[in-house]
């Protein structure tokens, strides 16, 4: 391990923090998240069957976005 691999284990756990306290202080205005056009939800009497495709294309755009920040600020 280097330096740089602390730098990164840092950032990440600041930005579970930053997460985490969001969710503590704005859970009632997140509410839309895992319920956005596009996420296939199915329900019958005995199944359910849930597939957030929407909100996992959003999830993976916002750290595609965080991770070239991070290396363009390095």
């Amino acid at each position: 391990m280097n330096s740089d691999t602390g730098k990164y284990i840092i950032l990440a756990g600041a930005a579970i923090l930053v997460v985490g306290v969001l969710v503590y202080f704005f859970h009632n205005k997140l509410h839309w998240i895992g319920h956005l056009p596009g996420d296939i939800s199915i329900k019958k009497d005995s199944f359910s069957f849930y597939l957030p495709i929407t909100t996992m294309i959003l999830v993976s755009v916002l750290i595609n976005i965080m991770t070239r920040i991070f290396r363009w600020l390095n």
